[in-house]
Order: structure tokens, then C-alpha cells, then sequence
């Protein structure tokens, strides 16, 4: 893509009473009782990317944004913070959305609106049960039938998958790439939390941030903050991991840190892989009392700004290119292939 820094916007589309912390109070027999909010907020996050069409010398963008210093949401070359549009072409904010099954079977109109309008389909699965906790059985059809659900309702293909709260390892992507995907985007290298997988990419190819498991068959991680430890030197150097690709880290790390991290993964990987759910954007959604009081903290923090923040680090980073996991992937092919 001829140098240009790519961002890959990935949403996981699930509902605000899917998340893993609210098993415990909202069990799977409830969710046909609970209110549906997932098709309006998704409409939200599907109108921000029409809107915020990238040019090369500018964005066009309406509204103010907030949540950035001045330096930072004005950082656009000579252009002031008008709203006018600059002269030049547009190109679309290109997404990935990783829906979830039961979603899919209750609104497949709104799984064809997001394919219609440009983006990437993906799966996340059916019932949104840790992959890490199914027997294999279950998992292969986990992932056979939302696959094929997807499949049969936009009358195309589904390339991708993503695990629910990152639950991958490396048995577990063999079962992905037999059910038939192209891609698994799964793997969080940060280590603190007890939810995520554990897979191990050091002997595999990489190609941007993709990386190669099998011929034919890719993961792409989500992107943190890799930094060295102080006093750490030489060759034995020691790092560790902050969690930098989206979600409640998102939501809890001022915006101007938040993108200084990302321009140092853009200028370490020259690509970057951002997540985040619809219900993220939703500060009117039902609260949840029964669960832990932690759980609630990360579910809830920050919600009211969300929206304004993602706008705004879509704005920061005019000159990149936003595209598809699909779309990124046949990128670094053509990469491969010509050398």
C-alpha cells in the first residue's frame, strides 16, 4: 500500500448483555428478554465511518472533537479545525465487524447493511462461549455454524473469525483453519489477564503484523505496546507488554497518550489492529447491579466519550489507510509475492 501506515478497525458486534463479566448475572435462557440496543449502536459506528471519509491531505469530518488537546485534533498539516473539507480524493474508513451468530440470526439486515456499506464480515462466533471452555466437538460447530450463517446471509464468503475475550490457543487455531477460515484475529500477547489465550507465534512467519501459522492460514494479533524495562541493556534486554489495542484500555488511557502509543506501534510495525464493541459507545445502556463491583468499573467507565474519542483518533490519523483485515492481508500477499 505504497508506505502508507495501515489501521485495521476491527468491532466486535455483540450486545451489552453478551460480556463475559455478566455471565454470572445474565445467564444465556435471559438474553431473549433482554433489550436489544446492538442494531442502534451499530448504526452509530457504521454513520462515524461514513462520515469520517480519510483524504490524503485532510478528513472530512463535521462537529467538534473532543476528548484531544488542541495539538493533537487540530494535528493536521496547515489545515485548521473547520470542518471544511480539503480538496483532494476520499477514501473510505474500511472496517472489519466480527459478528456474533445469535446476533446475525435475530438482525440479518443488519449484517447485509454493514457488508452494502463497504465493510468487512467476520464471525465471533455463535453463543459467545470461550473457546478455551468448549470440547472440541463443540467448538468445530461453534464455529461451522456461525460461519455458515454469516455466509448464507450475505451471500458471500467469511474469511475471518475472532475468539470471545481473546480464549485462543494453538490447538484451538488448528480447529479454526480446519472449520475453514483464512484468518484468526485472536491472539492478545498482553499476559494479565486470566481470560486470554496463550499462542506461540516465535517460530512463524511474519509479514507486517500478520503472521503465518500454516500455508493459507494467518493470525492477526491484536496490537500492544511492547517497551523495555528499566535498566534492563545489551542483548538480554527484558520488556513487557501494555495493553494498547482498544476496549476498556481505550476507554480508560487519556486520548493524546493513546495516540502517541499507536504512532509508536505505526512506526515499529507500519500497521496497528484497534477492537472495540457497540456497546462501548452506549452510555444509556441497563446497568447491571449483581456483578462484582471491578467488573462493572471496566464495563461502564468512560462510556459517555467513547464515540468522540474513536472520531477523533480517526481524525489524528488522516494519513493512514483504513482498511479490512481481508483487505490487509491480500495487501501483504502482494508484498510477499513481489519481494
Amino acid at each position: 500500500m505504497n508506505g502508507i501506515p495501515n489501521i485495521l478497525l476491527t468491532i466486535d458486534v455483540e450486545d451489552w448483555f453478551h460480556v463475559e463479566n455478566f455471565k454470572g448475572c445474565i445467564p444465556y435462557s435471559s438474553w431473549p428478554s433482554c433489550e436489544l440496543r446492538v442494531e442502534r449502536n451499530t448504526h452509530r459506528l457504521l454513520d462515524l465511518f461514513d462520515e469520517a471519509r480519510v483524504k490524503r491531505s485532510g478528513l472530512s469530518v463535521r462537529g467538534a472533537v473532543v476528548g484531544f488537546p488542541n495539538s493533537l485534533s487540530c494535528n493536521m498539516r496547515s489545515t485548521p479545525c473547520t470542518g471544511i473539507p480539503e480538496q483532494g480524493p476520499e477514501e473510505k474508513v474500511r472496517t472489519t465487524f466480527f459478528i456474533l451468530g445469535w446476533v446475525a440470526d435475530r438482525l440479518p439486515h443488519l449484517v447485509r447493511e454493514i457488508q452494502t456499506r463497504g465493510h468487512e464480515v467476520a464471525s465471533h462466533g455463535y453463543y459467545h462461549e470461550l473457546c478455551s471452555g468448549q470440547s472440541c466437538r463443540d467448538l468445530e460447530k461453534d464455529l461451522c455454524d456461525s460461519k455458515k450463517l454469516l455466509e448464507d446471509t450475505i451471500s458471500g464468503p467469511v474469511y475471518g473469525y475472532r475468539a470471545p475475550s481473546f480464549s485462543v490457543g494453538d490447538g484451538i487455531l488448528k480447529t479454526i483453519e480446519e472449520c475453514g477460515y483464512l484468518y484468526d484475529s485472536s491472539y492478545n500477547s498482553f499476559a494479565m489477564h486470566d481470560r486470554y489465550g496463550r499462542v506461540n507465534l516465535s517460530h512463524n512467519g511474519a509479514v507486517g503484523i500478520a503472521r503465518e501459522i500454516h500455508p493459507r492460514f494467518f493470525e492477526l494479533p491484536i496490537s500492544n505496546l511492547n517497551l523495555r524495562k528499566p535498566f534492563s541493556s545489551g542483548q538480554n534486554r527484558d520488556h513487557f507488554v501494555l495493553p494498547w489495542g482498544g476496549g476498556g484500555y481505550f476507554r480508560l488511557t487519556p486520548g493524546w497518550i493513546f495516540m502517541k502509543g499507536v504512532e509508536k506501534i505505526l512506526s515499529e510495525q507500519g500497521a496497528y489492529l484497534f477492537y472495540m464493541h457497540p456497546w462501548e459507545i452506549d452510555p444509556e445502556q441497563p446497568r447491571v447491579q449483581g456483578a462484582p463491583r471491578f467488573y462493572r468499573f471496566r464495563h461502564y467507565v468512560n462510556l459517555g466519550t467513547t464515540e468522540k474519542k474513536l472520531f477523533g483518533m480517526v481524525r489524528h490519523f488522516f494519513h493512514c489507510r483504513f482498511v479490512t483485515c481481508r483487505d490487509y492481508l491480500e495487501h501483504v500477499a502482494r508484498t510477499r509475492s513481489t519481494g
